[in-house]
């Protein structure tokens, strides 16, 4: 008969076995192979696996083509932190009492539940020359802010991210609305009494008592910047002046079969992702409570 510490111990390997066990076979061991093969110039096909050493980092970081793609995820990032500011701020307001504000939520989270390949291709079609955004301005006698939104290079990156800041705008007001509604009221009515205005209720209770759910998603939108992908693939194929960083990796590897540089450009962005992580959680005190 087993003792009771020996059938705990089994129980708990027992629920844990399975779980270790896909997330080394998905996880750890293709991280690992990964790393060893940024060290090679493997074309993706063969079983030889030429050791360059240092080669394809040193490639990374000097070729302006490469590492240089990540000034176009900028526009990613400041459009994705003014679409949280906006997205808390309707938060706000559909946490109130506002009359038909289930119709207003079901209606901003639209977009996030649209297919994203569809949407590239509606806003394809709105950025166009004769697309419904120029012929908008024309019949608002805005004639002179008509651009050629994909085709010239100085705005285009913006217009490829303000594609993203309309797919998640309706993400992050969900999650901030369902953490506005975490916050006892008491506070609020405590605040009211003691003649606090509605600025000072925004910073003194609202933002410190959701300051951990504004960690996630700003961790959220850094990391998506970086990655992004989708939108610069599809909308312009990811030509030069549109194309990330993940975007170059993908070409590398796939278009060049270059699969030894590609690895190396996948572990730069791994570790620059986890660098952006640690910065964030030290400026903004890594996630501990702050209520």
């Amino acid at each position: 008969m087993l003792s009771y510490n020996t059938q705990k111990k089994l129980l708990i390997f027992s629920f844990l076995a399975i779980p270790l066990a896909l997330l080394i076979t998905f996880s750890f061991y293709p991280a690992v192979k990964l790393i060893y093969y940024s060290f090679t110039s493997w074309d993706g096909l063969s079983n030889n696996y030429p050791w360059v050493g240092l080669s394809n980092y040193k490639s990374i970081f000097t070729n302006p083509g490469l590492f240089g793609a990540f000034g176009h995820n900028f526009s990613y990032l400041v459009c994705g932190i003014i679409q949280n500011i906006i997205a808390l701020y309707f938060a706000i307001i559909l946490n109130s009492k506002i009359k038909a504000k289930n119709f207003f939520r079901s209606v901003l989270f639209t977009p996030y539940i649209l297919n994203a390949v569809a949407i590239v291709f509606i806003f394809k079609f709105i950025y166009l020359d004769t697309g419904a955004l120029n012929l908008l301005l024309q019949h608002m006698g805005l004639g002179s802010l008509q651009q050629d939104w994909i085709g010239n290079d100085s705005i285009v990156n913006w217009s490829l991210a303000f594609v993203s800041m309309w797919e998640y705008f309706g993400f992050n007001m969900v999650i901030y609305l369902a953490a506005l509604q975490s916050v006892p009221q008491e506070m609020y009515e405590a605040a009211k009494i003691d003649g606090a205005n509605k600025w000072k209720t925004l910073i003194y209770i609202t933002i410190p008592n959701i300051k951990g759910i504004i960690q996630i998603n700003l961790l959220l939108t850094i990391s998506g910047a970086l990655e992004a992908f989708n939108i610069p693939f599809i909308m312009t194929n990811a030509s030069p002046p549109t194309a990330t960083f993940l975007t170059n990796t993908m070409n590398v590897a796939f278009t060049f079969g270059n699969y030894g540089l590609a690895s190396a450009m996948a572990v730069v962005l791994l570790v620059l992702v986890g660098v952006v992580i640690f910065i964030q959680q030290k400026l903004l005190g890594g996630g501990r409570d702050v209520v």
